[in-house]
């Protein structure tokens, strides 16, 4: 009864089980504390008794009663009105003064008993309803941060009292069936930590309801700015059970939000050398999975934590946590949904952004700027706005997708949408383009959440896929390989239909394909008669298809290497390529692409390749440059690369075909330019040996075994790791002479990408080959090789 009848707590009084008597944050603020061993800042909170008090003495009670009479929490106008009228009857009344002076003493003591006078603290608005497991309310109250002086203190907590009457909280308590009035709030005043990086975290993957792996999202400085969705954040994915970090997607960071040394914050400029920084050290992100981790443990569901790094001493902090309502609801109940996959021919893209809550949808957009318009939107339209925050939830439960310019993937509106189940892309304008000023008001679009891509028009629905061929691929077993196994690919048709296959992605998607089955005409013929996006368009759609069908297993395309007899077969090539008589050692490749007379068409390869990245959103596809002879050509065309907007980086990899004697000689300086290698080995076959490997009156000493090419493959493997380079091969030799693979693996290859028809038995034959090398280091007793490798 004690606890009940007080006005103010501090945290370690606080269980779990008081939301009755401090609200969600602040309960949970006190179990962290009391009961579970992560580092959480410490303070004090007002109760609901403290909230009650001062409303029955100032008579609120009876003026909000009469406020909200009749309110129609559907009428956007009225509920603004109304709203506004509630927070300012709050705001005139004063604060009972004994109620006062217990919140100057209890900031007096927290104060004493940190060690600092008058702290800096944050102060936290705690509703006795929120934070509940089948009911979220965050986000719906206010927080002040960095905020110092007593008086400040008293002022922020009534503050904190009237954001219980914003008109995100009215509408979401009305819409879930609570009594406005029976809802009481808490105000947490905790320590503030000053962050130098803040973010939240999620012990479930968000998107996809997969519990396996904690998912993390940080930025620089407080973490407002993730919340509001201000920036976007870095991602960090972490194994549950091991705590090894999965994966790490750093993105850039212009602005940050941080605290002014005299109270308050600011949003200020990132610098330049910090922009495009990893915010959070490895170390830090396995301490925040750990604390993850023991939360979850403790709590016995899946939960959404916020934390911070403090600027002064580098320790990581816990500063709040509270149960994940979507999935944990939907995985008990339903498991997982699935998605539902939509195949098209033809795709235009307005914009993309990042997928917050998937789906896909069709309809009609409509573009709102100002919350004044909410009451025009209708129900079953698609809303476009510059953010998504908390006050748009009357219009986000009418809508039928949400698109925004700003915000991550675990911002408050990506959550609110998950929770709703609207398919929902945020965060427009970091990928290029924003939504608000992108997509016209009033037009049909197709809404794909599940990838982040908004396309013009309504996009036809696809056939029924055929699963009959998946349950084969489905039972047979393939052991992992140390080795990955890529595939070949020409037909961008038959990626769908191999993507079953046990392969490890694409190892050499041949552009030439595209070329002969769907465009037909020559790239400069194209352009001479004013049609050169139709390459762009063409060369786009095949390679989609491929990535999209392999996703998310790389896939690297080779630029296009046809030689000039057969770029002379497309139409109107007979006026653009010269009569060469070898055409195989003549005008190819790399060669191409920095001529005058053919650089305008290789930059339309450029941007078809930045379109499939960009615009549809399939970052797993790489390049590999073809044919290229000396360093200075791939010095060049590397360049041409950059400008056209395709810059090497962590997630988009520059290949070169090492197929020419110069690429290995020189592979030391090769390496520079490129971040790995794909062996051609039936050029470089015919090139070391000197052998036309179309001459069936030489073709009997044409054999990739031969020893020169042996020594000349496992010298440029020695040289390219030593820089950090990864090696390939894409030719047919190691599925068709087991002992040519052996030597590959051996000799320390990355990956082999051979043909469809034989990735199995390579799969296999790999994994033998890889337990036998174990075995053999084991025994000691393994075959010595019998010939000199080295160069």
């Amino acid at each position: 009864m004690e606890k009940e009848k007080a006005f103010l707590l501090w945290f370690d009084q606080l269980e779990r089980k008081d939301v009755a008597i401090a609200g969600g944050k602040s309960s949970s603020l006190g179990e962290l504390t009391s009961h579970v061993d992560v580092p959480v800042p410490y303070g004090f909170a007002t109760t609901a008794c403290a909230y009650r008090y001062f409303f029955e003495k100032t008579g609120l009670y009876e003026k909000i009663k009469s406020l909200i009479a009749g309110l129609d929490v559907d009428n956007s106008a009225q509920l603004r009105e109304v709203c506004a009228k509630v927070r300012q009857a709050i705001m005139d009344e004063e604060m009972p003064q004994d109620l006062q002076d217990l919140i100057a003493e209890a900031y007096k003591e927290l104060g004493e008993k940190v060690g600092q006078a008058d702290p800096f603290v944050a102060v936290r608005s705690s509703a006795t309803a929120e934070d509940l497991p089948d009911a979220s309310f965050a986000g719906q109250q206010d927080t002040y941060l960095n905020v110092k002086g007593a008086e400040t203190i008293v002022a922020k907590v009534k503050e904190c009292y009237a954001s219980c009457f914003t008109d995100r909280a009215v509408y979401y308590r009305e819409k879930q069936g609570f009594d406005h009035l029976d809802v009481a709030l808490s105000a947490a005043v905790q320590m503030m930590v000053f962050s130098k990086a803040a973010g939240v975290m999620f012990t479930v993957n968000v998107a996809t309801g997969d519990d396996k792996n904690i998912l993390i999202e940080g930025a620089w400085g407080l973490g407002e700015y993730v919340v509001q969705g201000t920036v976007t954040p870095d991602n960090y994915t972490v194994n549950k059970e091991t705590c090894a970090i999965v994966e790490k997607n750093v993105n850039a960071q212009d602005v940050k939000l941080i605290r002014k040394a005299d109270g308050d914050c600011e949003e200020v400029v990132v610098p330049l050398d910090e922009q495009n920084e990893q915010k959070l050290t490895d170390e830090q992100i396995k301490q925040l999975a750990e604390c993850a981790k023991k939360i979850e443990a403790h709590y016995g569901c899946y939960m959404d934590m916020e934390w911070g790094v403090d600027e002064r001493d580098n320790k990581v902090y816990i500063l709040q946590a509270r149960p994940e309502t979507v999935w944990s609801r939907r995985n008990k109940e339903n498991g997982a949904p699935k998605e539902e996959k939509k195949v098209t021919t033809d795709r235009k893209v307005i914009v993309k952004g990042l997928p917050a809550s998937p789906g896909n949808v069709a309809g009609r957009v409509h573009v709102i700027l100002d919350p004044s318009h909410i009451d025009e939107f209708k129900e079953g339209e698609i809303l476009v706005t510059e953010m998504t925050a908390p006050d748009w939830v009357p219009a986000m439960k009418k809508a039928k997708a949400i698109v925004t310019d700003s915000g991550g993937m675990t911002c408050h509106a990506s959550i609110v949408s998950r929770e709703l189940g609207i398919p929902c892309i945020v965060g427009t304008k970091s990928r290029g383009e924003a939504a608000t000023t992108t997509i016209p008001d009033g037009i049909d679009v197709t809404i794909d959440a599940t990838h982040g891509v908004v396309y013009e028009g309504i996009i036809e629905e696809p056939k029924a896929e055929q699963p009959a061929q998946q349950v084969v691929a489905a039972a047979e077993y393939f052991p992992p390989t140390g080795t990955k196994i890529y595939m070949n690919l020409g037909d961008p048709e038959l990626a769908e239909k191999y993507a079953n296959l046990p392969c490890d992605g694409i190892g050499l998607m041949r552009e030439e394909f595209i070329w002969t089955t769907y465009i037909h005409e020559h790239p400069l013929y194209l352009i001479k008669i004013g049609q050169p996006e139709k390459v762009v368009d063409q060369l786009a759609e095949g390679i989609r298809q491929v990535c999209q069908a392999m996703a998310p297993r790389p896939v690297t395309l080779r630029f296009s290497d046809f030689k000039s007899s057969e770029y002379r077969d497309l139409k109107g090539g007979d006026e653009f390529e010269p009569n060469e008589p070898s055409a195989l050692l003549g005008w190819r490749g790399a060669s191409r692409y920095y001529d005058p007379k053919y650089i305008e068409a290789f930059k339309l390869e450029c941007m078809a390749v930045r379109k499939v990245r960009e615009e549809f959103g399939l970052k797993n596809l790489n390049v590999m440059i073809p044919f290229c002879r000396n360093v200075e050509e791939c010095e060049k065309v590397t360049k041409i690369m950059a400008d056209c907007g395709l810059s090497r980086g962590k997630d988009f990899k520059v290949w070169l075909m090492a197929e020419i004697p110069s690429n290995i000689i020189l592979a030391d300086q090769f390496n520079k330019f490129v971040d790995g290698y794909s062996i051609g080995s039936n050029d470089l076959t015919m090139l070391v040996l000197g052998c036309d490997r179309d001459n069936d009156t030489v073709s009997h000493i044409y054999d990739e075994r031969n020893l020169a090419v042996r020594r000349a493959i496992r010298h440029l493997i020695e040289v390219a790791h030593k820089d950090g380079k990864t090696v390939s091969i894409c030719g047919q030799a190691p599925s068709v002479y087991p002992e040519f693979c052996e030597f590959l693996i051996k000799s320390g290859i990355d990956s082999m990408s051979v043909n469809p028809d034989t990735v199995k038995f390579t799969k296999k034959l790999a994994a033998q080959i890889e337990q036998r090398i174990m075995m053999d280091a084991l025994t000691g007793k393994g075959r010595q090789e019998v010939e000199d490798l080295n160069w």
